[in-house]
C-alpha cells in the first residue's frame, strides 16, 4: 500500500521530537493507571483514536481548553484535523509492533495509503515528555505535552502552543488555496488539450466534450482522447470549467477562452478564474460568478 502524502503531513518528519499528552478511556483501572504513568502508551493511543477518526476519544488527548474548542468545530473541521494529525485520507485501521529496542511501531491504515510512526526513546522532565518519532515521507515538526489532570495532553505543535481554532482555520484557508492552485492548472490543462486538438483537426473543438475519452482505435475530432471523462463535461476537483470560442479584435482566427467556477463557493473555493484568449489566467473573488479579463492577471500561459 502506498505512502500517505506529505502534503496531508502535521509536519512529522524523518524524526521528530514529541512531547507527548493524552489518554485515552480504557476499561480496566490498571489498565488505565499504565497509560496514566505511560507516555508512550498515550501517544499510541492519540495516534490510534485519530487514526480511527474517534472525535470523541482523540478530545481526551488534548488539553481541557483546546478539548472544548475541538468539540464546538464543525464536524467537518473536527474530521480534517484528525486525518492530519494520522496523516491519513479517512478512517484507518491502527496495527500495533515493535522493534528490535522494543519500541512502539504503529501504522495506520487507511484506504489511501499507509502512514507508519516509530518511536524513540522515552524522555520525561517533570510534567512533560519528550518522545522522537521517526515518520515515512514527512516534515520534522514538534508536538508538546503537557500533565493535566493526572493525564497526558497534547499542548504544543512546533514552537507554537496548540490553538485548535487557529489551526483549524490555518489549514482550512490552505486546502482552500491548494484548490484553487489545482483549479488553475487544469485549466492550463484543458488549453494544452485545446491546442492540440486545433493542430490536430485545423480547427478548435465545439465543445470540451469533443476532447473526451474514445474507444480503442477510435480517436476522432468527436473523441480525441485529450482528456478523462471528467473534464469533458466541465467537471474536475472542486471547480466547474466552461469552454467559449471568441473572435478577438484585429484577429482573423477563432481563438478560446475558459472559466472556471467553484462548486461550492468559500468551501471548494473563493476565486473564479478565466484563461483569455491570449493564454493569460485573471482571477478574483466573484462570491461564485464568473471571472474576466478586467480582473487580476495572476499567471501566465504559453501563447495559443
Amino acid at each position: 500500500m502506498k505512502s500517505v502524502s506529505t502534503s496531508r503531513a502535521l509536519g512529522f518528519g524523518a524524526v521528530v521530537t514529541v512531547l507527548l499528552a493524552g489518554l485515552f478511556p480504557v476499561r480496566v483501572a490498571a489498565q488505565e493507571e499504565s497509560r496514566e504513568s505511560d507516555p508512550a502508551s498515550a501517544l499510541s493511543a492519540a495516534l490510534s483514536a485519530a487514526c480511527r477518526a474517534n472525535e470523541t476519544q482523540f478530545a481526551n488527548y488534548l488539553t481541557a481548553d483546546n478539548a472544548a474548542a475541538f468539540r464546538a468545530l464543525p464536524q467537518e473541521q473536527r474530521a480534517a484535523f484528525l486525518k492530519r494529525f494520522s496523516l491519513a485520507d479517512g478512517p484507518g485501521k491502527p496495527l500495533f509492533s515493535s522493534d528490535p529496542q522494543n519500541h512502539t511501531v504503529l501504522r495506520c491504515v487507511a484506504g489511501e495509503g499507509t502512514a507508519e510512526f516509530r518511536f524513540g526513546d522515552v524522555r520525561t522532565r517533570e510534567n512533560l515528555a519528550f518522545i522522537p518519532v521517526s515518520v515515512v515521507d514527512a516534515q520534522q515538526t514538534e508536538f508538546g505535552l503537557v500533565r493535566e489532570n493526572g493525564g497526558w495532553r497534547l499542548l504544543s505543535l512546533g514552537l507554537v502552543l496548540l490553538d485548535i481554532p487557529q489551526l483549524s482555520k490555518q489549514w482550512a484557508e490552505g486546502d482552500l488555496a491548494a484548490r484553487e492552485d489545482s483549479a488553475v492548472a487544469t485549466l492550463h490543462q484543458l488549453a494544452e488539450a485545446i491546442r492540440t486538438y486545433r493542430d490536430a483537426y485545423g480547427k478548435l473543438p465545439d465543445t470540451l466534450a469533443q476532447l473526451g475519452p474514445a474507444p480503442k482505435g477510435e480517436i476522432s475530432p468527436d473523441q480525441a482522447s485529450l482528456v478523462d471523462e471528467h473534464l469533458a463535461v466541465g467537471s474536475a476537483g472542486d471547480y466547474q470549467f466552461r469552454y467559449r470560442i471568441v473572435s478577438p479584435a484585429g484577429q482573423d482566427d477563432p481563438a478560446f477562452e475558459l472559466v472556471a467556477t467553484p462548486d461550492d463557493y468559500g468551501k471548494a473555493g473563493r476565486r473564479s478564474f478565466l484563461l483569455d484568449a491570449a493564454g493569460k489566467v485573471h482571477g478574483a473573488d466573484r462570491h461564485g460568478g464568473l471571472a474576466t479579463a478586467d480582473d487580476p492577471l495572476i499567471s501566465d500561459a504559453q501563447d495559443n
